[in-house]
């Protein structure tokens, strides 16, 4: 099934874990039981091998059975992006080109990592990928691992290649949201999606076209409910639901010292729901028995916060 840019790009797409059971293994069951549970939640599509996804600290070959296996799983009931950013071009492409004969339906491109580029060099750098990309393409825009930010007059520019549909913002600067919104007022077609979900509630009443919200792994149904009230107009809704989204802000996403944080509180949450194993691949490692310990303390809370709200836990 091929989805029509209408559809391929909007509500909430969560960015998967990558469910391991060792360095360089990918746990099967979890997986499948992982994607049946985001997709029970009612979720719009899914966005594969993303920061969240670890896909920097991946094998091409665990990146390639996963993009096989998600697909699979999925069997076109939502759309499934790709993640494709690597530091060789050819990586790219030829990745690309398999998520195309697997299934997928776009990919996802940051600026490649490890040496910071300029602006007129990115440029070029997404004109010549997307010639041979076989896949429409959404720009990711994530400075804090790239080292570089996408400039608004840079997606201007870049929104007008065919096959670039739209960007995800993670930034979590609403200024620079803004000025998005302002300069593709006239291509709505052009789709803006934001990452930090502590502005997603923001962004969705500003315009965002949804949210690539790495929460939605454990609570899917939480982030299409705040999703289907803004859009629907339901402030209040769209206030008490925020309230919880930022609950997991300052409890599971902070539950450890590092940047790894947040996706090893994801895994430990899941690992603890039964969904799948919590292995993070080197050189981060999961949440130790303490850290554990407070996972499961925060989900009891959250448990009891979003049935008082009237919403219906996980999926």
């Amino acid at each position: 099934m091929a989805y029509d840019p209408e559809n391929l790009l909007k509500g909430i797409i969560p960015p998967v874990i990558t469910p391991l059971s060792g360095q360089d293994d990918i746990d099967r069951e979890g997986l499948e039981r992982l994607i049946e549970h985001i997709l029970a939640g009612g979720v719009h599509g899914l966005f594969i091998l993303g920061t969240t996804g670890e896909a920097q600290a991946l094998s091409y070959r665990v990146r390639y059975d996963l993009v096989k296996q998600v697909c699979g799983l999925v069997n076109h009931r939502v759309p499934v992006l790709v993640g494709i950013t690597d530091t060789a071009f050819s990586e790219s492409v030829a990745l690309a080109q398999f998520a195309s004969e697997q299934g997928a339906d776009g990919v996802v491109v940051a600026p490649p990592y490890y040496l910071p580029i300029g602006q007129l060099e990115l440029v070029e750098y997404v004109e010549h990928l997307v010639q041979k990309l076989p896949l429409p393409a959404v720009l990711y825009n994530m400075p804090s691992c790239t080292k570089m930010m996408i400039e608004p007059e840079t997606v201007a520019r870049l929104g007008g290649i065919p096959g670039i549909i739209g960007l995800k913002d993670s930034s979590g600067d609403m200024l620079y949201f803004q000025k998005l919104k302002c300069l593709f007022d006239d291509k709505p077609e052009f789709r803006i999606l934001i990452g930090p979900e502590e502005l997603l509630a923001e962004a969705l009443l500003f315009g965002a076209d949804g949210g690539v919200n790495g929460g939605a792994n454990i609570f899917p149904r939480l982030y299409v409910d705040l999703y289907e009230a803004a859009v629907g107009g339901n402030i209040a809704k769209v206030k008490a639901l925020q309230r919880i989204v930022m609950k997991l802000r300052s409890t599971i996403y902070s539950t450890g010292q590092y940047s790894s944080a947040i996706i090893k509180g994801i895994k430990c949450a899941l690992s603890l729901l039964g969904i799948c194993d919590d292995f993070v691949a080197e050189p981060c490692h999961r949440f130790r028995e303490p850290q554990r310990e407070m996972i499961r303390q925060h989900l009891d809370s959250f448990r009891e916060l979003y049935h008082h709200e009237g919403g219906k836990w996980g999926s």
